[in-house]
C-alpha cells in the first residue's frame, strides 16, 4: 500500500515511538505487522484504510514486560493513537474505528473483535508471533528478561503445566501452538500452516538437541 503524505506522517511517528525498543516490539515488527494486515485486507475484503493503519499504530506505546500494568498497554495505545489521528484531521468514525481495533488487539485481553477490521490486526500480529520470526521473538525476549529457555526436568511441559513466566519454551505450550485456534480469517489461517509446521519441526530438532526424547505429543 502506498502511503500518502499524511500516512508517511504516521509511520515516521509509529518510527519514533518504537525507537529503543527490545527486539520483540521493534519497528520491524510493526512493518511485518502491516506487511500481514495488508495481505490479509486484500484477501478478505477488509477496509485497509483502517486494518493497516491500526497495524501501523499498535505499537505506539508498551509498558515493559513484566510490568504490573501491560495489560493495559492496548488502552493506552488506542488513546494515543486516537489522539494523532484527530491531529492529522482523519475523519471521527474512521479514527475511533482504528483506536477500536488497538484497543482489543491484544492476546492477553481475550477479545473477539466485533469489526472485520479488527480481526484482521489481531490476525496480523498474531501471524508475527509464529514460525521463524515468532521463535526469535521469544527468546529475544528471553534475553531481555533473564529467563532461562527451558525447564530441564521437563522442557516441552509433558507432565506439568506450562509457566512462561520461568521458562521460554513453555511460551510455546501457553500461547504459540495455539494460534491457529484464535485467528479470525481464512487467510490468516492459510498464512500460519507453513508457520505451524516450521515450529514444530524446531522442537523435534530443539528436543533431539538437548537430549529430550519425549516431546509430549
Amino acid at each position: 500500500m502506498a502511503l500518502d503524505e499524511r500516512q508517511e506522517r504516521l509511520r515516521a511517528a509509529a518510527m519514533r515511538a518504537a525507537e529503543g525498543a527490545e527486539p520483540a516490539h521493534d519497528f520491524l515488527h510493526v512493518m511485518r505487522v502491516v506487511g500481514n494486515a495488508e495481505r490479509i485486507c486484500a484477501a478478505e475484503g477488509a477496509d485497509p484504510s483502517i486494518a493497516v493503519t491500526a497495524a501501523l499504530l499498535h505499537e505506539l506505546f508498551n509498558h515493559p514486560k513484566g510490568h504490573p500494568a501491560s495489560h493495559l498497554s492496548g488502552e493506552v495505545c488506542a488513546e494515543r493513537a486516537l489522539a494523532l489521528l484527530r491531529a492529522e484531521g482523519w475523519d471521527g468514525a474512521k479514527a475511533e474505528a482504528i483506536a477500536y481495533a488497538i484497543r482489543v488487539h491484544p492476546f492477553s485481553r481475550g477479545i473477539v473483535p466485533e469489526t472485520l477490521e479488527a480481526k484482521v490486526l489481531q490476525d496480523a500480529d498474531r501471524l508475527d508471533s509464529i514460525g521463524a520470526i515468532g521463535i526469535a521473538r521469544l527468546f529475544a525476549s528471553c534475553a531481555a528478561m533473564g529467563r532461562p529457555f527451558y525447564e530441564p526436568a521437563d522442557p516441552f511441559c509433558a507432565a506439568r503445566p506450562p509457566d512462561d513466566k520461568q521458562w521460554g519454551v513453555d511460551h510455546f505450550h501457553r500461547k504459540l501452538l495455539r494460534i491457529p485456534d484464535v485467528l479470525h480469517t481464512a487467510t490468516a489461517r492459510a498464512m500460519a500452516a507453513e508457520r505451524m509446521a516450521f515450529m514444530e519441526a524446531y522442537l523435534l530438532q530443539l528436543g533431539r538437541e538437548i537430549g529430550w526424547q519425549g516431546r509430549g505429543e
